[in-house]
C-alpha cells in the first residue's frame, strides 16, 4: 500500500474532560500524505505526563483527548515519498511528530527545541491543517516520516516503548553532560526515570549512587547497578558524601527543596533537573557561588533517541515493566499516584483489537 486519501478510522482511548477517566472512543486518522507512514501501534507506554495531561493539571488540556507518547509498532503503509521506513519494519514515536526541520536548534538535530515549537505527539496542533494530535492509547497512529524512529531486533517492542521518554529523558543529560568511565553519578528518586537513570549511567560507566528519603528503595537500587545507597535524610551521611559527584541526576516530578543536593557536587558539577516540579522553592544563590550548575533537560532529538535506542539494545538495557490491557488504564494511573509500579506501564494494543 502507498499514499492514500483515504482516512482511517481508529479504536482508541482517552478523556473528555478532566473528571472523565480514560474511556473508549473513535478517532479518524488522516489519509496519509507524501510523507507520512501509518503504524498499527503494538504497546504504549504510561507517563506521568499522560495522568496530568487527561487531568488538566498543567491548564492546556484539550479534548477529546488521546494520550500516549512511548509509542511503539510495525509499519502498515508508507506515503508516495517516503524513503526511511517500509512496510513492516519495527518503529517507534516518542514525544513529538513535527517541527520545522529548518531553525538553527532542528539543524543541530535538537528538535525538541524547535524554534517554531516542536508538535507533540498528543494535544499538539498539526503544522499542517491545524488539527490537535492523539497520542498512542490507540490501535494506528499516521506521523511524518522523519519522526519515526527503528526499534533494534533485539528490543521487545514492549520493553522499547519507555525508553521513548523515560530512556531518552534520562540518557539525554548524561550523554550532554559527558558521563562515562570514571564520573560518580547521584540518582534522586527512584521511579520511572530515576531507574532508567541508574540502569544508563551504569551502562555508560559511571558509579551510581541513589539518593532517596526512604531506605526501602536500597534493594532496589543495588538491583538497577548502583554501588552505593544514600539516604537524605540521614545529615551525617550526606555530609561525608560532599563534593563526591560530578552529577546530580534529580528525578523527582514534585516540588521540593533542590538545595541540599549541590552539597553533594565537587566544583563545576551539575543538578540536573528532569522531573517535571513547576514551581521551584525558595533557594539561595550561594550554592552556586561554589562552581556549582543548576540545568533542566527535556526529552531528546531524533537522532539522539535513535542513538539511545542503539546503546539500549546493544548493553541489554531494559526498563523494568509491568504490561497491562487499556481496559485498566485507569486503574495503572491510580497505582502510579501511589508509586505503586516498578516502574512502568506499557499498554498491549491487542487488548484495544481484541475489545
Amino acid at each position: 500500500m502507498t499514499a492514500s486519501t483515504n482516512e482511517y478510522p481508529t479504536k482508541a482511548y482517552g478523556a473528555t474532560s478532566p473528571e472523565s477517566g480514560i474511556a473508549p472512543m473513535d478517532i479518524t486518522r488522516r489519509g496519509l500524505r507524501d510523507d507520512d507512514v501509518l503504524i498499527d501501534i503494538s504497546h504504549c507506554g504510561i507517563c506521568h505526563s499522560d495522568l496530568h495531561a487527561s487531568r488538566n493539571d498543567w491548564k492546556w488540556a484539550r479534548y477529546p483527548m488521546v494520550p500516549g507518547h512511548e509509542i511503539v509498532g510495525t509499519v502498515s503503509a508508507v506515503g508516495d515519498k517516503v524513503s526511511r521506513h517500509k512496510i513492516g519494519d519495527r518503529v517507534a514515536i516518542g514525544c513529538m511528530v513535527d517541527s520545522c526541520l529548518e531553525c538553527s536548534h532542528c539543524e543541530a538535530d535538537l528538535e525538541q527545541y524547535c524554534r517554531q515549537g516542536m508538535v507533540g505527539t498528543y494535544n499538539g496542533t498539526d503544522r499542517r491543517d491545524g488539527t490537535t494530535t492523539m497520542g498512542g492509547y490507540s490501535e494506528r497512529i499516521v506521523c511524518r516520516e522523519e519522526f519515526v524512529l527503528k526499534v533494534p531486533d533485539t528490543l521487545s517492542m514492549a520493553d522499547a516503548a519507555p525508553l521513548l521518554c523515560a530512556g531518552i529523558t534520562t540518557y539525554s543529560p548524561l550523554r550532554t553532560w559527558k558521563i562515562g568511565p570514571g564520573s560518580k553519578v547521584a540518582v534522586v528518586g527512584v521511579g520511572g526515570l530515576g531507574h532508567m537513570g541508574v540502569k544508563l549511567a551504569a551502562a555508560m560507566g559511571a558509579e551510581v549512587t541513589v539518593v532517596s528519603r526512604t531506605q526501602d528503595k536500597a534493594a532496589d537500587a543495588k538491583a538497577l547497578g548502583a554501588t552505593q545507597f544514600l539516604l537524605s535524610t540521614d545529615k551525617d551521611a550526606m555530609k561525608a558524601h560532599a563534593g563526591a559527584f560530578d552529577m546530580v541526576l534529580n528525578t523527582i516530578p514534585v516540588p521540593h527543596d533542590v538545595t541540599p543536593y549541590f552539597d553533594l557536587l565537587r566544583i563545576d558539577g551539575v543538578q540536573v533537573l528532569v522531573g517535571v516540579i513547576g514551581t521551584l522553592p525558595n533557594m539561595s544563590s550561594l550554592p552556586l557561588l561554589g562552581r556549582k550548575v543548576l540545568t533542566g533537560s527535556g526529552i531528546g532529538g531524533l537522532a539522539e533517541t535513535q542513538e539511545m535506542l542503539d546503546f539500549c539494545a546493544e548493553n541489554g538495557v531494559t526498563p523494568d515493566i509491568e504490561v497491562i490491557a487499556i481496559q485498566d488504564v485507569n486503574d495503572a494511573y491510580e497505582r502510579m499516584e501511589k508509586s505503586d509500579v516498578k516502574y512502568r506501564f506499557v499498554i498491549d494494543m491487542e487488548s484495544l483489537r481484541a475489545s
